[in-house]
């Protein structure tokens, strides 16, 4: 086990150094931020000099070297816009985000877990019909368009729930359910698919000959094998809750991790884009290496390499 996660601790260092690679090179791909920081009025002396102040007269590859230089050393650079150390604007934002990403996972658990237990169940019955509805449903609408429905029907026009920002418990329900409505489709149909197999497998017919009830049956011996390709899911999923909820935070002005990764990208805030694009990469590969630890939990024919 020590082994298994050293070799993946350090395919995660190689991963980070070509993420990071890659987005300080095209992040500069998008101009020059002291164009948008400058006002209109201002002469080419004055564009020169804030060049200089951020860094950015110097050559693009002695730009890198300071870069991964620094950040060795747990330096990330100062914001261009917020002029503040882009950590702490990470971790500052992050929390906003982990309030409304387990919310979206429960949300997603508690509704996807018995729909697709139950359209495995009764295959073909109508509870599967709407399931699978729910399911094509859920995957084919855009967050963005889903978020901006919600809040022309609630918001604008039965005033029930507020339309953006951070506040009590209202302003997390239409940000919840917008995130929370992809999860459910795709939980639902990969657990449908896996307790269809599960259910026709030896072990299971062997557990009815001996007379287990059909709960037990169904909650204790193919639940529990089902949750493999479940569980692998949850691990994307996850990751892409915490780092990529660009759109929804935008949609409802959602002060959180995506939110600040769009500003750095709209203000061509080189050293925050890269700092967030870094920590993201660093908290999906933490889930995934969680999620493959869990494997040999939950199923025991699972062996991690020694």
């Amino acid at each position: 086990m020590r082994r298994y996660i050293l070799q993946r601790l350090w395919q995660g260092v190689i991963l980070l150094i070509l993420v990071t690679t890659i987005v300080f090179f095209l992040g500069r791909l998008t101009g020059n931020p002291a164009d948008l920081m400058l006002p209109e009025d201002a002469t080419e002396e004055d564009r020169q000099a804030l060049i200089e102040t951020l860094g950015l007269d110097a050559p693009i590859h002695e730009q890198f070297i300071i870069f991964i230089s620094n950040a060795v050393r747990g330096d990330l650079g100062d914001s261009h816009r917020y002029r503040t150390p882009v950590v702490e604007i990470f971790f500052s934002r992050l929390p906003n985000t982990l309030m409304i990403v387990p919310a979206a996972m429960i949300l997603a658990i508690l509704m996807a877990v018995p729909l697709g237990i139950l359209s495995a169940l009764r295959r073909g019955g109508l509870i599967d019909k709407f399931s699978g509805t729910i399911a094509v449903l859920g995957i084919a609408t855009p967050n963005f368009w889903l978020g901006m429905v919600l809040i022309y029907v609630f918001s604008v026009q039965l005033g029930w729930l507020p339309s953006a920002r951070m506040g009590g418990f209202e302003h997390y329900v239409l940000p919840t359910i917008t995130l929370g409505t992809f999860l459910v489709a795709g939980f639902m149909r990969l657990i449908r698919s896996s307790m269809l197999d599960i259910l026709d497998s030896e072990f299971v017919k062997l557990a009815r000959i001996k007379g287990m009830s059909e709960t037990t049956v169904v909650w204790k011996h193919c639940l529990r094998n089902a949750l493999i390709p479940v569980l692998t899911l949850w691990g994307v999923f996850m990751g892409g809750l915490v780092t990529g909820a660009i759109v929804t935070e935008t949609v409802f002005a959602w002060p959180g991790i995506g939110r600040l990764t769009y500003e750095a990208v709209i203000f061509r805030d080189y050293p925050l884009l890269q700092a967030v694009i870094l920590m993201d990469a660093l908290l999906i590969l933490l889930i995934n290496l969680m999620v493959d630890i869990l494997y040999a939990y939950i199923d025991p024919r699972i062996r991690l390499a020694e």
